[in-house]
């Protein structure tokens, strides 16, 4: 194959994206506060006025940031190869983006202005880096984790509407660490997924199944986010805790996690996923006949874990949510 250098044909020229000089002058950018100015002015060429508003936003706390700060020509370098080794590390089953956008608190932001909270409804949570696609469906009573995986620990509870109606055939997915702190993903020799699980709630909205007790753990510090927080003086710990995402037709879809009580990371972790709703208490069962018949092996005693899981109507939700952000609208500094 010809490189383009050697080739005169039409194809392997360097082609334009076919959009026109915009029809009005811009001053060349001989002062910093012209650069600014330009761009905003070429941003409202945006034809999409959700996507105008959005750039204009970042365009102007990004130069606003950079001014105030007077970020050297090395800083900068040193962010853009920050933000370049993240996307390298990022991989099929490791997210380090995410990672970055939950210890900078913004997956929590952005979750907590998208979700509302809603009278009697279950909070949500951040997603996480650690979801995966692969989940195995497991029936009702089964197991989430391989034998040896941590301590017993039996989940149930009813997913329910705010209406108190129990909803069937709610989807839930569920993932969890073992008892060494890591999930699935992080191992190289995985083979299939463990400590995770989908299954699906009965005609009464009940479901139940056994897991293992989770334990609090630090997010991945090999990589770039590891770096960061030892920079800025953060410890990189997250309590233990059990994700929960739920869906149902007609209801908003809940992503959220439980917290056991009295774990050292509750009131500082890392990615600010817990809120107080989602602290749940984890009821010692010593009962060897009972822990069999709830179908772990060894029997002896376990932790039970009762929560019920309310969901909002998809239509209710998004009223919560238009009202929350006209609120905040309202109330925004002028």
């Amino acid at each position: 194959m010809s490189t383009p250098e050697q080739s005169t044909s039409e194809v392997n020229k360097a082609i334009p994206n076919g959009i026109a000089v915009p029809d009005f002058d811009l001053p060349f950018p001989d002062k910093s506060e012209i650069i600014t100015s330009n761009l905003l002015k070429l941003i409202d060429l945006t034809p999409n006025e959700r996507h105008k508003s959005i750039f204009k936003n970042l365009v102007t706390h990004i130069h606003q940031f950079i001014n105030e700060t007077s970020i050297t020509t090395e800083e900068w370098m040193n962010t853009v190869q920050f933000l370049t080794r993240v996307g390298q590390t990022c991989s099929p089953i490791r997210q380090e983006f995410i990672l970055l956008s939950d210890v900078l608190g913004i997956s929590a932001l952005v979750d907590s202005l998208n979700n509302p909270p809603v009278q009697g409804a279950t909070e949500s949570s951040v997603l996480g880096p650690f979801f995966t696609e692969d989940a195995p469906d497991v029936e009702q009573g089964d197991s989430i984790a391989s034998e040896g995986s941590g301590q017993y620990m039996y989940v149930e509870g009813t997913i329910k509407s705010i209406h108190g109606d129990p909803i069937e055939n709610a989807v839930i997915e569920t993932w969890e660490t073992n008892d060494h702190g890591f999930y699935d993903v992080q191992y190289k020799d995985r083979e299939k997924a463990d400590c995770r699980g989908r299954l699906r709630t009965g005609k009464d909205g009940k479901y139940g199944y056994r897991a293992v007790v989770p334990i609090a753990y630090p997010i991945p510090g090999d990589g770039p986010v590891g770096e960061l927080l030892i920079a800025t003086g953060r410890h990189n710990m997250r309590p233990n805790h059990l994700h929960l995402m739920v869906e149902a037709p007609g209801y908003r879809k809940l992503v959220t996690s439980l917290y056991p009580k009295g774990d050292d990371f509750l009131q500082s972790d890392a990615v600010f996923g817990v809120k107080k709703s989602l602290v749940v208490d984890l009821e010692d069962v010593n009962d060897d006949a009972e822990a069999r018949r709830r179908g772990f092996p060894k029997g002896g005693s376990f932790k039970l874990l009762h929560f019920d899981v309310t969901l909002v109507p998809e239509v209710e939700a998004e009223k919560a949510r238009e009202e929350f952000a006209q609120l905040r609208s309202k109330n925004a500094p002028a």
